[in-house]
């Protein structure tokens, strides 16, 4: 870690007080995933964005950028968490009629492969 620049700390046993930094983000995480439906993309979407926003315990810069310097900041353009969007239909034995997408809400990045993760509500399926 210290090769990194990380500088590793332990705190007493259930005294959460002694890490406050830790103890802010993860408050931030769950306000930020509070009273949704998919809170375990909510947590990976709200992460991926809080490591692409300039931090004030790190002078304002952005941690991707001090951990990745050479990966692009977003290699997809960003997206509102649960917004509407439309996944192509890549189904076999499709007519000139058929539907060519599917009606979708947007999930979240993924971390595998450069795409979004998407639910189909109608089809109760996800998409990737």
């Amino acid at each position: 870690m210290a090769s990194y620049g990380i500088l590793h700390q332990i705190s007493c046993g259930y005294t959460p007080q002694q890490n406050w930094v830790v103890e802010r983000k993860n408050r931030h995480l769950v306000e930020t995933t509070r009273a949704q439906h998919f809170w375990g993309d909510v947590v990976l979407s709200a992460c991926y964005l809080i490591n692409r926003m300039p931090s004030l315990v790190l002078d304002d810069k952005i941690p991707h950028s001090i951990l990745f310097s050479h990966d692009p900041l977003h290699s997809l353009p960003p997206k509102v968490f649960v917004s509407r969007c439309f996944v192509h239909n890549f189904s076999s034995g499709l007519n000139k009629l058929s539907s060519k997408s599917h009606k979708c809400v947007f999930l979240r990045f993924t971390r595998s492969q450069n795409g979004y993760k998407c639910f189909s509500p109608s089809l109760n399926h996800y998409f990737i």
